[in-house]
């Protein structure tokens, strides 16, 4: 599954501000079993608007991660609060099927 999220830098700050504590964040929230990755994304129109995608095995890995809170990421995401704000977009399932253009398969 894939936890989808939208991160907007507040005015005076970076986006290299939060991509620092996401990395930070990322790298410990990577040992929970479930866990394959995440990428973060800058938007071409707004540099002040990210999207950032954590990729899991299941919704139920997730979940467990989140339900035994690492007090390390809670404190970096506390501490990166000062320059972003964070929205959920949303818990997306693997497809069933996807669809390429020729050439890609």
């Amino acid at each position: 599954m894939k936890y989808i999220f939208e991160v907007t830098i507040k005015p005076g700050h970076r986006a290299e501000d939060y991509a620092e504590a996401w990395v930070r964040a990322s790298e410990l929230i990577q040992r929970a079993p479930g866990a394959r990755g995440t990428e973060l994304h800058r938007s071409l129109q707004s540099p002040d608007k990210l999207i950032a995608i954590a990729h899991w095995d299941s919704k139920a890995q997730r979940d467990a991660m989140e339900s035994q809170p690492n007090p390390e990421v809670a404190e970096i995401i506390r501490g990166a609060a000062r320059f972003c704000q964070i929205r959920l977009v949303g818990e997306f399932d693997e497809p069933e099927w996807v669809v390429l253009p020729p050439g890609l398969r």
